[in-house]
């Protein structure tokens, strides 16, 4: 049994253009992510536990970029755009698992800010590095097995027998829409598991910010509040992209379905925002700006030397 993807362009021209745009985008996303990942490794001064989430961040979004993007580019050039009921199945697995692997990260960077202005003088304390692994793993591992409860429960209903999937790849949205037996219960079930991966993660983001901005109100120099804000806005811009195109997608009803807009989306949060937050990262904060500086100035003569 196999999906057939239908939203390629069907012109040479235009599958040419797609294909050298995606090209562009995955390897800006690939060396942004890995510059950022090597830079934290190799920079002492950067072993903190914000910049340890940071990197961890980045190496998911290296590895969420390749669950589907080096399939949509071979699906590009290839004639027949299929993929097998188990390929399909795993793809969603690590798509989705990374993807709120991803969302668990945020709510653990925010947790990072938090604990690092409301309570200063315990920070070193709290924020270990035995914690800090524990909350990678723990976003990588939940994120998985809610993806693999979700995608378990979606390919034991029964699909019709048009098999045309109206998307770049396999996403719930667009599967969802090929199963038969529709029913409110089978929604319901999907949105609340879309609900754990989102939504639980949003609100104690939410939660930390609350508190985050109490305690800046209480801080009297304009110079400190500044300073305090500065620190927390480049990972609230990442959240907001990352929410707001997720959101859209997963926490409504999936008889909703519009197939332009929502391939037009997932390219969004597939392409975009990977690419955007190393660019939001690095143009905020001027220790990783100076440390990439450093890194591609050494990799730059070593080579001539």
């Amino acid at each position: 049994m196999e999906f057939v993807f239908l939203a390629y362009p069907s012109h040479s021209e235009l599958r040419v253009l797609f294909f050298l745009g995606v090209s562009l985008i995955y390897t800006l996303i690939i060396s942004g992510n890995v510059l950022i990942v090597v830079a934290i490794q190799t920079e002492a001064h950067l072993h903190t536990p914000m910049y340890y989430f940071l990197g961890s961040l980045s190496a998911v979004e290296i590895c969420y970029t390749a669950v589907v993007v080096p399939h949509i580019l071979a699906n590009i050039l290839q004639s027949e755009k299929t993929i097998t009921l188990l390929g399909c199945a795993t793809q969603m697995i690590f798509f989705l698992g990374l993807g709120s692997a991803d969302c668990f990260l945020l709510a653990a960077m925010a947790y990072d800010r938090y604990v690092a202005i409301c309570h200063p003088l315990q920070y070193p304390l709290i924020m270990t590095l035995t914690l800090c692994v524990r909350l990678v793993v723990a976003s990588v591992v939940i994120g998985l097995l809610l993806s693999l409860q979700l995608v378990a429960f979606i390919f034991s209903l029964p699909f019709c027998q048009a098999r045309s999937i109206e998307h770049f790849f396999c996403d719930v949205p667009p599967v969802m829409h090929l199963v038969c037996a529709k029913s409110h219960i089978h929604e319901q079930s999907v949105l609340v598991a879309a609900t754990l991966a989102l939504a639980v993660p949003f609100f104690l983001i939410a939660t930390s910010y609350a508190f985050i901005v109490a305690a800046v109100f209480k801080i009297h120099s304009a110079a400190g509040r500044h300073r305090a804000f500065s620190t927390c806005s480049s990972h609230l811009t990442v959240v907001l992209l990352q929410y707001g195109c997720c959101a859209f997608m997963y926490l409504r009803p999936y008889s909703i379905y519009y197939p332009k807009q929502d391939e037009f989306i997932s390219l969004v949060y597939t392409l975009g925002t990977p690419m955007l937050n190393p660019l939001i990262y690095t143009l905020r904060n001027s220790e990783i700006k100076g440390t990439l500086g450093r890194v591609l100035t050494r990799n730059y003569l070593s080579q001539n030397n």
